[in-house]
Parts: C-alpha cells; structure tokens; sequence
C-alpha cells in the first residue's frame, strides 16, 4: 500500500570497517520527499567482526555462505538491542545493505552478506534488502546507488561527495543522474595505520607530515581506471590488486605512504570539481580528516559545504532506506545512467518472516 510517510530502521555497512550503521528515520512524501531522522548509532565492530568483514575476499562461496548467516543473525542481534536503547515503537520495515563481500560486475557477481532470510526471521519483521544483485543481472555496475537518494533529498547541491571506503559522487548532466566511483580512500588510508595499531589518521596529523613521493603519486595516477568512462565502481578486490603492491613495493615510510596518498585522492576528486559557482556537500569518515579536506579545497574550484554530523556519518545509511521505502512503492531507486544496467528499475528484495520449525 502506497503512504505518505514511512518510519524505518535502516542498517549500512561499509568498506572502511568502521562499524554498524543504523539509523532511525520517517521518510514523507508531499510533492517532494523529506526525512527526519528520530535516532542515529555506530555500532564498532570487535575483532572478529572486523577481522573476518576484512578477509571475506579470501573465502569460497561456502564460506560466504556460512558467514553470511552468522552476520545476519549478529545484524538482528544489534537492531533488537538499538530499538529498547532508544524505546522505537513505529516501525514498517528494516532496509539492510549488508556488507560487501564480492563485488565483480564485469563478471556478473556481487554479494551482500547480512541479507539473509533469518534476518526476518529472528526480528519478526519485514526485510528489505540485497539492492545491488537485480542492477547486476541487468548489466549494471551495482553500484553507486546512492544517487537516487542525492537526487530526492540533497537536489540544491550541484556535486554530493562521499568520503567513506571509497569516494564517490553523483551530479546532474544533461538532464540525468551521473554517478561513480572516484577513487579508494580510507580503503587505503585506514589500511597502512593500522600497522601501527591506529584504526585511522586522526585529523590527518601523521599525513600532514610527510612528503609527496613523486614516482608513486605518477604510477597512482597512471592506474588505468581512471581513464575509463563512468559508469564505473571500485571494491576491495581492485585495491588489494592495484594500489596495495604498488606501495608495498616501494619500501616508503608510512607518513610518506599517506602524505602521497592524500593528495592523489585529492587530485582524482579535483578533477571532478573543476566548475565555478558550484556547490558541493561532503559526507562520509573522510569529511573528519582535516588535512584531506584542505588539499580537496586547495585543489577544486567548488564550493564545499559540510552538514550537521549526522549527516555526515549516516547519508549512506538514511538513503538505503529510501531505497527500501521506494522498493517498497515498486518506484525506480536504481538508475541506469547511474550504474550502466538496461534499464531504470525497483531493485531489492523483499523477505518477509517466515515461522520457525
């Protein structure tokens, strides 16, 4: 049934390892769509979430597979324990995006785990889930799907920029949604500090203190992707084979590791904000290192604009549940000049609890 407003918990897990994102919101729609968001929390991985979330390229399908019903199970472990914490009465549906655990479109695959059936069925709940896997089978990227929710809800920004795992960005052009996969961010940058027991670059500090190596800032720029047209999408298996050896190789300290880094994603994002009089709005885990915002500022002519925190460190999760609300309507929440498949569609599926034997 078609309403007008929707009360849902929205799960986001991303690449960057950072946690569990859940979000509390009420989507409205009355000419145009709005949200308020009633409840927010990142809930930190422990370390066999986090190890085992960082080697899920390295398992076999039955692996996956076996992972994925322990993560769904600890997935409705956390949104029972997040609904008493903050008293949530109102709910019509969960909207999950998992966590990525292959994600090869050229080769038609891509799997979320954190989808599985007994999600529902240990929340005695509607589930709406597993947008990227009907976007593939059309010969699309699977990804970025955020775009739709950049277009329906952050319209008066000319760029909408995510520094999570990855950067990314969605814009209008020529009367339809552009999106894509810039470059690895903290992907990479969280990777070299956690050498030395750091789960990130606090402000930047360490990256500030280094210096550029020139021969890996031209081979990073070199890499062949960022040549190719858009649509285009990145996933841990392309840093673990691109951009992984190439440092490792080169033997350079770690401030310098991340100081060349910085300004590489600098640079690949520059080159999208090259327009005056444009207005960009920067989430994600990077808009907090501050040393990478100033070389983003320092080489873009954009306008950059930074939200409330909320904003900052929930987009990706509020807008996976406007996905699941437009799912929910049979509405298109996955583009095609987005993501390269044949056609606009309503992407997800939907579980529904089954009872238990």
């Amino acid at each position: 049934m078609i309403k007008p407003y929707y009360n849902i918990l929205a799960l986001m897990s991303g690449t960057s390892l950072d946690g569990l994102d859940i979000i509390s919101v009420e989507f409205s729609f009355c000419t145009h769509w709005s949200f308020k968001i009633h409840a927010v929390e990142t809930i930190k991985y422990n370390s066999f979430w986090k190890s085992t979330l960082a080697n899920l390229v390295t398992m076999d399908m039955d692996q996956l597979k076996e992972i994925d019903i322990k993560y769904s199970e600890y997935l409705a472990f956390e949104i029972v324990n997040f609904i008493d914490r903050h008293k949530i009465e109102n709910i019509d549906f969960i909207a999950s995006h998992g966590h990525t655990a292959l994600h090869q479109p050229e080769n038609k695959i891509t799997y979320q785990i954190g989808n599985h059936q007994i999600l529902a069925n240990n929340l005695n709940r509607k589930v709406i889930c597993d947008f990227r896997v009907q976007d593939v089978a059309f010969g699309g990227q699977g990804a970025p799907l955020v775009p739709i929710g950049d277009q329906l809800l952050f319209k008066t920004y000319d760029y909408c920029l995510n520094l999570g795992g990855f950067a990314n960005i969605s814009f209008a052009e020529q009367n339809q949604r552009v999106a894509f996969d810039i470059c690895p961010v903290n992907i990479v940058l969280n990777h070299y500090v956690s050498t030395i027991n750091l789960e990130y670059d606090d402000k930047g500090e360490i990256a500030s203190s280094g210096k550029i190596d020139e021969n890996l800032l031209l081979i990073l720029n070199q890499l062949q992707f960022y040549s190719e047209q858009a649509p285009k999408s990145l996933g841990l298996e392309w840093v673990c084979q691109n951009i992984f050896p190439l440092i490792d190789g080169l033997k350079l300290e770690l401030k310098d590791i991340l100081r060349t880094f910085i300004e590489h994603i600098a640079i690949q994002i520059s080159k999208i904000l090259n327009k005056n009089n444009t207005k960009v709005i920067v989430t994600g885990g990077g808009v907090y290192n501050n040393f990478l915002m100033t070389r983003i500022k320092a080489l873009s002519k954009s306008e950059i604009s930074i939200p409330k925190n909320e904003i900052i460190e929930y987009k990706e999760a509020l807008i996976f549940g406007l996905l699941g609300v437009l799912k929910d309507r049979n509405e298109v929440n996955c583009l095609k000049s987005v993501t390269g498949a044949k056609r606009d569609h309503s992407s997800g599926k939907i579980l529904m609890p089954k009872n238990k034997i």
